[in-house]
């Protein structure tokens, strides 16, 4: 009845726009309803892999890389919803997936078409973006759907115990659930998903390829970012609006404490480096954008980092991070980039979205909470002052890192009940 329902009113969404997507051809509409042209449907099956967005298809890349490792010849089809996660698996995943294709809405007509395009044996939906109408009829066609890496954050916990039934309709045609913790796997069990189809694997975003920094690269990092050796750098990555504030407001106390002290703030939003350009020149502060450090003799305190893809390089080169979307409800974002540079990582109270793993680093010294702004001026006053204090902080967050991998070995062995040796 509830699955039923849910059809019905994607069908009064999506039944008004065909019409509408036919006459303006409009990429995106036509995208998300599967208008454009498909592609043929490959000669054999093809595993197919979903992630929401940028920190999903990251999450992603590990699997799809392990999978054609251990299935060479099986064709893999990667879609992505979001157009920010689309450009980063255009970059990354381009040379392992055989097609690439955005996902439309969970509408009974786009999903056929797309499905029927993509004939899949396997269908991997990676941590969170599920969807019932899609599954029911992969379901119906005889088509496994496992969910891999899964977290429940507490906002969405919240949202299950509300209406339980509901929740148990998302997961009703989930074969099993790889998810991240003991602490997820209990979730679902408590909102009455069967514990036969609920797996605790751990976290394939330890498994990432971790590309250490060798000295060539980051004294090459050094002159991208017109820096010296001697300078101590504090990387801030993926802030939000409301916390561009706070960081540049501890800065500009560190400063005269710190006067080589340059700070690397990259917003999570492209679109806001230009508001955080005039804050910091509110605060008598000297800002630059990344894309107009042209000039070799271009000075600054703080480097705007607008471009898409460098944090995570950037941070190599970091004496101190700092993981936003943590000092104000956003749920913080992934501590592990930093930390596997041997970089110490510092991040606010909000850390639901990895509150497990942000908890383990914590216990392994190779990171730290702060509460507020005073607090994070505090903990960088005392690393920058304690430079080997720091430098042991940063060799257990890279312990820490390795330590963890693994999960996406016993998630490939699984795998080989679904798709042979």
């Amino acid at each position: 009845m509830l699955l039923s329902l849910y059809h019905l009113a994607w069908t009064l969404i999506a039944i008004p726009l065909l019409p509408f997507a036919a006459f303006s051809r409009r990429d995106r509409l036509c995208q998300r309803l599967a208008f454009l042209h498909l592609p043929e449907p490959p000669p054999g099956k093809s595993v197919w892999i979903h992630a929401l967005s940028v920190g999903e298809v990251i999450s992603a890349l590990p699997l799809v890389r392990a999978l054609k490792q251990a299935y060479p010849f099986k064709d893999i089809v990667f879609t992505v919803t979001t157009s920010q996660g689309m450009d980063i698996a255009r970059r990354e995943a381009q040379a392992e997936v055989k097609t690439l294709l955005p996902m439309p809405l969970d509408f009974w007509w786009s999903i056929d078409r797309l499905s029927r395009s993509i004939n899949p044996e396997l269908f991997l939906i990676v941590e969170t973006d599920l969807w019932p109408g899609l599954m029911h009829h992969l379901k119906q066609r005889g088509i496994h759907t496992l969910l891999v890496n899964g977290r429940i954050s507490p906002r969405t916990f919240r949202s299950y115990k509300r209406c339980p039934p509901i929740a148990r309709m998302m997961y009703q045609d989930v074969d099993l659930c790889f998810m991240q913790t003991h602490l997820d796997t209990e979730k679902l069990l408590r909102i009455g998903v069967p514990p036969h189809k609920v797996k605790t694997i751990g976290n394939i975003k330890f498994d990432r390829d971790w590309l250490t920094m060798g000295r060539d690269e980051y004294d090459l990092w050094l002159r991208k970012l017109h820096l010296r050796g001697e300078d101590p750098v504090w990387v801030a990555g993926s802030t939000h609006q409301a916390e561009d504030g706070i960081v540049l407001d501890v800065f500009q106390k560190l400063l005269p404490l710190f006067p080589r002290l340059r700070l690397v703030i990259a917003p999570r939003r492209l679109e806001e480096a230009g508001e955080i350009h005039r804050l910091a020149e509110a605060k008598a502060l000297k800002p630059v954008l990344r894309t107009d450090l042209v000039d070799a003799d271009a000075s600054y305190d703080v480097l705007i980092l607008n471009t898409m893809g460098e944090l995570g390089r950037v941070y190599g080169i970091a004496t101190v991070s700092f993981v936003g979307g943590s000092l104000v409800p956003q749920g913080g974002h992934n501590p592990l980039e930093p930390a596997s540079f041997g970089c110490p990582v510092l991040f606010g109270p909000y850390t639901q979205d990895f509150d497990h793993m942000s908890e383990m680093l914590i216990e392994a010294g190779g990171g730290k909470r702060v509460k507020d702004g005073q607090e994070l001026f505090v903990v960088m006053k005392e690393l920058l002052s304690e430079r080997e204090k720091a430098e042991q902080m940063g060799k257990r967050a890279k312990a820490f890192v390795e330590m963890n991998r693994g999960s996406l070995a016993r998630i490939v062995d699984h795998l080989r009940v679904y798709l042979g040796e």
